[in-house]
């Protein structure tokens, strides 16, 4: 009986993780076509693909998610804060909907090298 309990709740562990790994990628996949949509590739590159003076690459190793939506948000304050040698020319976000924004952030965050 107990080995019956400990696998009804390592099977719903595991259901739970497959749920939320499949929720994880509808994100990311929304973010990819928001990207698309927004036209980032103009100024960034992922993977070869886009302006090369902009790579993003690996920026979810760089950049925590809520630093990903804070350089969305408002980039020139956040160069500021970073002092970058250059100043961001990028567009904020700040009116992207919700969903858009949010898997904007994942697509960005999931960019591991």
């Amino acid at each position: 009986m107990q080995m019956f309990k400990m696998g009804c709740v390592v099977a719903l562990v595991l259901g739970a993780v497959g749920a939320a790994s499949a929720q994880d990628q509808a994100q990311v996949d929304a973010g990819q076509k928001a990207f698309a949509a927004q036209k980032c590739s103009i100024c960034h590159s992922i993977a070869g693909q886009g302006n090369k003076k902009g790579p993003l690459d690996g920026i979810g190793t760089k950049l925590s998610a809520d630093e990903i939506r804070q350089w969305l948000m408002n980039a020139p304050e956040m160069a500021a804060k970073v002092k970058a040698e250059r100043k961001p020319a990028m567009k904020v976000y700040a009116t992207l909907p919700k969903n858009d924004l949010d898997g904007l952030v994942a697509y960005l965050y999931s960019l591991k090298k």
